[in-house]
């Protein structure tokens, strides 16, 4: 348990049999009346953003969510299987949890698992991974770094946009953020 005046960035929060991240807070003190804190909070696993006001002082249940480095190893089924690099121990994460960040994701690479009470909440990727370009259609003679874009297929099976220039069997780099392109990866 905490209070209102310990939230802080980061910090998740069990309201109502419900996990919340704190996104952002403000101490406010009115000129008349008692202060107050203003919150935006995130649900863990629906993504949904809310604004909630606490009175100064008051209880507020704290959730343990515990983060660990871990090595995706394989999919099996609908699940990931990820392996804790300290103990070795194996987690089946469901295709759900792990979302978007499939279509980045190789194996034996590196991701945060965060896991509350034994149940994954959510994996954190890299900011970028270097991916190779499965398939794009050829350039054209004249194609420039300047030009437009054109799709292509990574290795994962993810579609991304990438210049005319760029050649099937590639390496590239892509925000895991919003899937972009971020450049050529020299071997």
């Amino acid at each position: 348990m905490a209070t209102s005046n310990d939230l802080k960035n980061g910090l998740v929060l069990n309201i109502d049999g419900q996990l919340w991240t704190v996104i952002e807070f403000q101490h406010v003190k009115p000129g008349k009346g008692g202060a107050f804190v203003r919150s935006k909070l995130k649900n863990v696993l629906s993504g949904k953003v809310v604004d909630r006001t606490f009175n100064a002082g008051v209880k507020v249940e704290t959730a343990t969510v515990d983060k660990r480095d871990m090595q995706y190893l394989y999919k099996d089924g609908n699940d990931f299987v990820f392996m804790d690099t300290d103990s070795y121990d194996q987690l089946h994460v469901p295709a759900a949890t792990v979302g978007k960040n499939a279509d980045y994701l190789l194996e034996n690479q590196e991701a945060m698992v965060a896991i509350h009470e034994g149940t994954p909440l959510y994996i954190e990727l890299p900011a970028s991974v270097e991916l190779v370009i499965e398939y794009t259609e050829p350039g054209l003679q004249g194609d420039r770094s300047t030009g437009g874009t054109k799709p292509a297929r990574l290795e994962t099976g993810a579609e991304i946009s990438v210049p005319l220039f760029i050649t099937s069997g590639e390496k590239v780099k892509v925000d895991t953020r919003d899937g972009s392109y971020l450049g050529r990866v020299s071997s």
